[in-house]
C-alpha cells in the first residue's frame, strides 16, 4: 500500500511540475521565465532551461540581459552533449557580444567543442582539423591565459590523431598493393609529418612499395624504376641503419643489384 502511495505522490509531483513548466511557456511573465529557466540550468535540466531562454532571447535583444540569456544557451547545448550545436553557439556568442567579459571563455568552448567531436583515426578528420586552428587562434590571442597547457595537449593529440589518419590512409593501398597510389600517398605523409613516429614504417614501406611495382612493371619500364627503388633503398639505411626491417631490405637490394648488373655488363 504504502508503494501504491508513494508512486502515486511521484507520478503527482512529476506531473505538477511539467504543468508548471508548461505554464511558464504560455506566460507572458518574463522576468520569472528568465528566473526559472536559470533554476532550470542549474539543476542541469538544459533542454527546459533552454526552451525558455530561446523564448526570451528576442524579447531581451538590445538590452544587457541578451548577452548573458546567449551565454547560458551555449551552455545548454554543451550540458546537453549536443558539442557541434554548442561550439555554434559560442561562435555565434563571439560575433554578436565581441567585447563580452566572456569573450576568451566562447572562444575556448568553441575550440574545445570542437575537440570533443573529433572523430576515431579512420574517419573523416574535418573536426580534428578545425580543433587544432580553434585551439591555436585561442593561444595566439590569449598567450598568458592559464589553459594554455591543456590547449597545447589537446593539439598534440589532434596531431597524433592526424599522423596516424595519414599512417592508415598510406597503409590501405599498400596493403592492397595498389603500388601507383601507395608509393603517392607515403611520399605525402612523410612530407606532412616528418617527425611521424611511424616514420621507420612509411620509408620501409614507400621502398618496398617501389620494389614490388619495379619487379610487377612491363619490361621497358623496369629499369627505370629498379634504379628508384635503389634510391629508396639508400634512404632508408641511411636514416635506419638498424632498422627492424633490415633483412628484408638487404633481400630487396640483392634482387635490384641482380637486375641492373645486367645493364652494367652490357655497357
Amino acid at each position: 500500500m504504502k508503494k501504491i502511495v508513494y508512486v502515486f505522490l511521484l507520478f503527482a509531483f512529476v506531473l505538477g511540475g511539467c504543468s508548471e513548466y508548461q505554464k511558464l511557456l504560455k506566460s507572458n511573465d518574463n522576468p520569472l521565465k528568465y528566473k526559472k529557466a536559470i533554476e532550470y540550468y542549474n539543476s542541469e535540466d538544459y533542454v527546459k532551461a533552454a526552451t525558455l531562454f530561446e523564448e526570451l532571447l528576442p524579447i531581451y535583444r538590445g538590452t544587457s540581459k541578451a548577452e548573458t540569456i546567449s551565454y547560458y544557451i551555449s551552455y545548454c547545448s554543451y550540458g546537453s552533449g549536443d558539442y557541434i550545436g554548442a561550439g555554434y553557439y559560442f561562435r555565434n556568442f563571439l560575433k554578436t557580444f565581441p567585447d563580452s567579459p566572456y569573450s576568451e571563455e566562447s572562444l575556448y568552448m568553441s575550440a574545445y567543442c570542437y575537440f570533443l567531436e573529433s572523430p576515431k583515426p579512420r574517419l573523416d578528420q574535418t573536426s580534428t582539423k578545425d580543433a587544432i586552428d580553434a585551439l591555436q587562434l585561442y593561444i595566439n590571442r590569449y598567450p598568458n591565459s592559464t589553459r594554455i597547457p591543456k590547449c597545447n595537449d589537446y593539439i598534440d593529440e589532434m596531431q597524433d590523431k592526424l599522423v596516424y589518419k595519414s599512417y592508415l590512409s598510406a597503409r590501405n593501398y599498400y596493403d592492397r598493393e595498389h603500388f601507383p597510389a601507395a608509393i603517392i600517398s607515403l611520399q605525402n605523409s612523410i612530407k606532412d609529418y616528418p617527425g611521424s613516429s611511424y616514420r621507420e614504417d612509411l620509408m620501409f614501406m614507400l621502398l618496398e612499395s617501389r620494389y614490388e611495382l619495379a619487379f610487377k612493371s612491363v619490361a621497358d619500364k623496369q629499369r627505370e624504376r629498379y634504379n628508384l627503388a635503389k634510391e629508396e633503398y639508400f634512404s632508408f639505411v641511411d636514416e635506419f641503419p638498424e632498422s627492424k626491417y633490415q633483412k628484408r631490405a638487404e633481400k630487396m637490394i640483392e634482387g635490384m643489384e641482380a637486375y641492373l648488373s645486367k645493364f652494367n655488363t652490357n655497357n
